[in-house]
């Protein structure tokens, strides 16, 4: 695997981390997401924590309505 090196300020630095820390990822996972595009813009789902459980969820895509239980319920009735 190969290594990325780069220089930023240190407000740059501050930044890049509060923004890394925010999403709940690692510094690097951070990077390569914006990186290559994926991420909360990207479409693809981010985990985060669910204010009702603490529990680690994926965020809804874009344009897309929160999973409830009652939209699982709704999927379920044509499940054989």
């Amino acid at each position: 695997m190969q290594t990325i090196s780069f220089k930023v300020s240190d407000e740059e630095a501050s930044q890049i981390r509060a923004l890394a820390k925010q999403e709940q990822a690692s510094l690097s996972e951070y990077l390569r997401r914006r990186a290559t595009g994926m991420g909360k813009e990207s479409g693809l789902p981010v985990q985060e924590r669910c204010e009702f459980t603490g529990a680690m969820i994926f965020s809804p895509l874009p344009g897309q309505e929160e999973l409830t239980t009652a939209a699982v319920r709704a999927m379920l009735t044509d499940f054989p």
